[in-house]
């Protein structure tokens, strides 16, 4: 009678439970904030990076400095997010004249991508889950009508 007594009293063992449990459940959720962080903060940053890009290409004065000032605004946008620009992919496209971007009423579409790597993952994981997520933006934007050289 002893002994199936002290089999089923619960007295004590609710703090272990709670810990446990709590570990169970808590760390998933910590780790899934620190993801979704990541992400959305590459998000952001390469919906930055081609905006304003876009905005100062069509803005420069010919297609040399054009692409210098895209290149500045996409170095600068990754790096408020602590991205490395270097492993930026980014294409120019123009439209209706695809051999010069910057003619009046043309259209400009700048896109930027980037992998953002996971948090936490160590590297020993690279065959059985991907370690980044790959995020791309892509912005449109008119040159004026009134574009030309002065």
């Amino acid at each position: 009678m002893l002994r199936w007594r002290l089999w089923n009293d619960d007295r004590g063992t609710a703090s272990l439970e709670f810990v446990t449990a709590g570990l169970i459940l808590l760390v998933p959720l910590v780790y899934l904030v620190l993801a979704m962080s990541a992400i959305q903060a590459g998000s952001f940053a390469v919906d930055g990076a081609s905006r304003q890009a876009v905005r100062v290409y069509v803005q420069s004065r010919d297609e040399r400095s054009a692409e210098a000032a895209a290149e500045r605004a996409i170095h600068y946008a990754l790096a408020d997010y602590g991205i490395d620009s270097a492993a930026a992919s980014v294409s120019i496209e123009c439209s209706p004249r695809p051999a010069t971007c910057l003619h009046r009423s043309g259209t400009v579409s700048i896109s930027v991508g980037v992998a953002v790597a996971l948090p936490l993952l160590p590297t020993a994981l690279t065959g059985f889950a991907p370690l980044a997520v790959p995020l791309r933006s892509t912005a449109t934007e008119r040159v004026s009508r009134f574009w030309g050289p002065e």
